[in-house]
């Protein structure tokens, strides 16, 4: 994983974390293989922002059925990113 696009893979998009962007802290669905560091790298590559912290947690699967069907979604890591004050993603400014 050399490339930051590979680490970062997609922002989440909820109401909680609309939210939380007031408080400048942005979620992201990350690789599962990253690390805390990795993370904190990417993000600045990739948004020429200040990271402040970071926290990461794995999202496990979930039991799904429909009709007779049944199966699991799939497992994926979510990261916690917190900026400096100064500082803010482009990409979320018209939204929080």
């Amino acid at each position: 994983m050399n490339h930051p696009q590979d680490i970062v893979l997609a922002p989440i998009v909820s109401e909680k974390s609309y939210g939380r962007m007031r408080e400048k802290i942005y979620q992201f669905r990350v690789a599962n293989s990253a690390n805390k560091l990795d993370i904190r790298q990417a993000v600045e590559a990739l948004f020429k922002v200040r990271v402040m912290n970071v926290r990461t947690l794995n999202v496990r699967p979930k039991a799904k059925k429909r009709g007779v069907h049944h199966g699991f979604t799939s497992a994926w890591k979510k990261a916690i990113v917190t900026l400096n004050p100064e500082d803010s993603i482009a990409f979320f400014e018209g939204i929080a």
